[in-house]
């Protein structure tokens, strides 16, 4: 439940903010802001939230956590409102609205703090009620930067106050023992609502925590089970060889048919070998030496990704952990919205996308700004580059791995990636050129981005659609998704 009226205004006299002075900024969410005021040597920290039913403002004595990713409104206040006086501070009339005068020698602002559920918002606006910005941008309530803002401004009458009191009347806890009602209303605000409110209490938290974790541990694990059950599809590789040793061995007995039928001279059991009747023995026997390789060669890939999956398990097991330890409700909330965040929004460890596949690791740049970030900071001389011939589109990269060859299949991959993320994408084909990075040049003054390949290769591709989906797949369940 929201702040009424009367509460906010019992807070406000609590907080005697006039003539304090903002000494630091934060913004642990969207919906969250902190200012830390300091008055006569003393500190105290007055917590704002928006959100939904829990809209409210109040001291708080929890420590209110920076955002990992400083936000818009945070550093439009940080640069603007930080070091600023607290002139004033108070509620217009009944009406949910706080008006915070603020000021240096040089600056005056008002900072206008709606408390209503379902609308809140924090607006800052000049001396001329100009809006300056807004915690919450509302373009259809002209709620946007340089739009005018001032909300009536009308003293109720004490009539108006008493019945106000009837209809709203203040909290007071009388039920939560003596130590509780031995605090102030403000500290009684701030350990109920860290206790008890739907959003922001740590038994809502960690139940909302438990939920997202066995949902993606859930997704996790089952995507490691099915890399371990192909590894152990692939330990079975000796029989393929096996097998097309059998072929070969029987060759001459063989005269077409779906199954091939002779006694293994290592058990001395009879056997029936499936048999592609279009194909003669020695064919037959080439297709279980090409499925040998395949596993042979695949198991070193699946290894990796083995590996990954069971580091990316582990790093989630730890985070839930370190969930379940956190005492402090709004660092709980702040830890779970990192984990929901858009994906456009995810801090990456380098520009553009990122595939792992087969244990190699693919990079795409999309626009210009990402090739040139990507050449200038984040590849190395050995990785593999590709492009298309005729058509603008992004670089993609094959990081290099010690003392092997980028496999065919992979060029494949790369190629795909390289064809879809250009304007050959309608044509679903195109002609590549792949080198290594250390065999491109800048071009003198050219655009940000353009290079010069030489000792390049020629690849034509046609989109695969069946190795895109599997890009996406393994990404998604790089991620947990």
């Amino acid at each position: 439940m929201s702040l009424n009226c009367n509460e906010i205004n019992l807070i406000l006299k609590e907080l005697e903010l006039e003539g304090s002075f903002i000494q630091k900024v934060v913004q642990p969410s969207y919906d969250m802001l902190a200012f830390k005021v300091i008055k006569n040597g003393t500190l105290a920290t007055i917590l704002i939230c928006t959100g939904s039913q829990v809209c409210r403002i109040h001291s708080t004595r929890m420590q209110v956590p920076k955002n990992k990713k400083p936000l818009r409104f945070f550093e439009f206040l940080k640069s603007n409102v930080q070091g600023m006086r607290i002139n004033s501070c108070v509620q217009l009339g009944l009406d949910r609205i706080i008006k915070m005068d603020v000021s240096t020698w040089q600056q005056k602002y008002y900072i206008y703090i709606r408390l209503w559920s379902g609308a809140a918002n924090v607006i800052v606006t000049d001396e001329n009620n100009v809006i300056l910005d807004c915690m919450y941008r509302r373009p259809k309530k002209n709620e946007m930067t340089g739009q005018p803002f001032k909300p009536e401004e009308k003293e109720p009458t004490q009539e108006e106050i008493n019945e106000s009191l009837e209809r709203f009347p203040i909290r007071d806890f009388s039920d939560r023992g003596e130590d509780f009602n031995s605090l102030s209303f403000s500290e009684k605000i701030d350990r109920f609502y860290s206790e008890n409110a739907t959003s922001l209490s740590r038994d809502a938290l960690l139940a909302q925590a438990e939920k997202w974790y066995n949902v993606k541990h859930s997704k996790m694990e089952s995507a490691l089970q099915k890399l371990l059950d192909k590894k152990k599809s692939f330990e079975h590789a000796d029989r393929l060889k096996h097998t097309g040793d059998l072929i070969l061995s029987y060759a001459s007995e063989y005269n077409g048919g779906a199954n091939l039928t002779c006694t293994d001279y290592d058990t001395g059991e009879t056997v029936h070998i499936r048999m592609d009747e279009k194909k003669n023995a020695q064919e037959n026997a080439s297709l279980y030496y090409d499925q040998y390789k395949k596993a042979v060669s695949g198991m070193e890939s699946l290894e990796h990704d083995i590996m990954l999956s069971q580091k990316n398990l582990k790093a989630l097991e730890e985070e839930y952990s370190a969930i379940l330890k956190e005492q402090n409700a709004i660092k709980i909330e702040q830890m779970l919205r990192h984990d929901t965040t858009p994906k456009q929004k995810n801090e990456k460890p380098h520009p553009g996308l990122h595939y792992e596949v087969d244990g190699w690791t693919i990079i795409v740049g999309r626009t210009a700004t990402e090739n040139d970030e990507l050449l200038r900071h984040y590849v190395k001389s050995l990785d593999m580059w590709l492009h298309t011939r005729d058509f603008a589109g992004g670089y993609v990269f094959i990081k290099a791995r010690k003392d092997k060859t980028v496999p065919l299949e992979i060029l494949l991959y790369a190629g795909n990636l390289a064809v879809y993320h250009s304007k050959a994408r309608k044509n679903g084909q195109a002609d590549l050129y792949y080198t290594q990075v250390k065999y491109l040049r800048r071009a003198k003054n050219g655009p940000k981005g353009l290079v010069l390949p030489t000792q390049e290769k020629n690849i034509f591709i046609k989109l695969d659609e069946t190795k895109l989906r599997r890009l996406d797949e393994l990404e998604q369940a790089r991620q947990g998704i």
